[in-house]
């Protein structure tokens, strides 16, 4: 570039500027002028606005492209998030975006909260971690093979354990500091009985249509007043898991059984499937607007336990549940021990490690293959550390929920 250019731009530079101080000068002393004037209530629309509608406005073609590349490009979190990013512009972006993305089973990746109950995938499982705080009595989901040391771990689900008279609840929700049962955030809980030996799994939705017809009956006899309007008034049972007493006190590990009613033993066949819910009662995955008996209240006091109605979810069809077992490990000679193959994900000796296996009847017609695969594992790498790896036809949620069961305590089972 010549000297000449150069002089020339930086003049046109000065005199934009001064135009610039002139326009602001003459604005101020408008301003002044008019200060004392009522100007009459015309606002000009927020600057979000006119964006929203720029972005809504692209054509269909050009922004399903966009989000496709999007999504096959960030593959795990924390860049996932930029999926949900997405589907947070506008009503057009979800709506392809939703589209676009697929469940677990058949992408293997967690995008929506509704992920975490759908079930996971068939092949590979999706492999996660539990951090446990002794002081607070809460339990942390995370997604991921360990801890990192940045701390940008992607949390899925938190359970608080509660203590009453005859039993023991998990209650599980989406966020860390937020266990209330009237809250949004709300997704299931884990009871067990007064000994510790069974366990029953609560949803916060039915996973099939048989369920949400007694529940759109029973709603009517709440009124609006005892709970959230955006919160189901029901929990949903979908699960059981029952532990053999050792009244002998025999040595060897605990002896589990889970009894998923919500899962029908057909969808280990092929071609099977599961009852695949997707999106949330209270419309978590979109904005919602307050109803207008919730209008006014900052928020909702938490309601006990006794004003939630206990529903027990029918499997679809003629179909028997699945029912899984804990796997049986072999004992060791030289380490004294029972041993069982993690492979790598489980480096601690713990009462509390297990894989469960579906305990299938001979008489049902299901490969050897599906019946030794290990549909979900739990294990401890650490002190206050577990891992936690589950597969189809569990979800996140249900998987959540039998290792919770383990925390417990079972005297009568040891």
């Amino acid at each position: 570039m010549s000297f000449k250019s150069i002089v020339r731009e930086l003049k046109e530079m000065k005199d934009g500027i001064g135009n610039v101080s002139r326009r602001g000068s003459e604005g101020r002393r408008w301003r002044s002028r008019t200060r004392s004037h009522i100007a009459p209530d015309h606002a000009a629309p927020p600057s979000t606005s006119v964006e929203q509608g720029r972005w809504a406005n692209l054509p269909p073609e050009l922004l399903l492209d966009i989000i496709q590349r999007v999504e096959e490009s960030e593959t795990s979190w924390p860049s996932r998030a930029v999926v949900v990013s997405c589907a947070s512009v506008c009503k057009s972006w979800r709506e392809i975006t939703k589209e676009i993305v697929k469940t677990p089973e058949q992408c293997g990746k967690l995008t929506f909260p509704i992920s975490l109950k759908q079930p996971g995938p068939r092949e590979s499982p999706i492999q996660c971690f539990i951090k446990r705080d002794r002081a607070t009595c809460t339990y942390l989901l995370y997604f991921g093979l360990v801890p990192s040391e940045d701390e940008r771990d992607k949390m899925l689900l938190a359970a608080r354990k509660i203590r009453r008279a005859t039993c023991t609840d998990f209650v599980v929700s989406l966020v860390a500091d937020d266990f209330s049962r009237a809250s949004s955030t709300y997704v299931g809980k884990l009871r067990s009985n007064f000994l510790g030996t069974k366990f029953t799994i609560y949803d916060s939705q039915p996973p099939c249509e048989a369920a949400i017809q007694s529940k759109s009956r029973l709603n009517k006899r709440f009124n609006s007043k005892q709970v959230s309007p955006r919160v189901s008034a029901c929990n949903y049972s979908v699960g059981t898991i029952s532990y053999e007493l050792n009244v002998l006190r025999t040595r060897g590990p605990r002896r589990m059984h889970c009894v998923m009613d919500s899962i029908p033993i057909s969808c280990l066949q092929e071609g099977g499937s599961v009852p695949t819910p997707s999106l949330f009662t209270h419309s978590l995955d979109e904005p919602t607007s307050p109803s207008p008996a919730s209008k006014g209240k900052d928020k909702v006091t938490e309601f006990s336990s006794t004003s939630l109605v206990d529903i027990p979810v029918p499997v679809p069809g003629p179909c028997e549940p699945l029912v899984l077992k804990n796997k049986a490990p072999r004992w060791h000679e030289q380490l004294q021990c029972w041993c069982l193959n993690f492979r790598g994900r489980v480096t601690v000796a713990s009462v509390k490690n297990f894989q469960l296996v579906a305990a299938v009847d001979p008489t049902h017609k299901i490969s050897s293959a599906e019946q030794e695969k290990v549909i979900l594992q739990f294990g401890k790498i650490g002190k206050d550390i577990f891992t936690m790896d589950y597969r189809y036809p569990l979800s996140a949620l249900q998987a959540f929920a039998i290792c919770l069961s383990s925390f417990d305590t079972k005297p009568a089972c040891e």
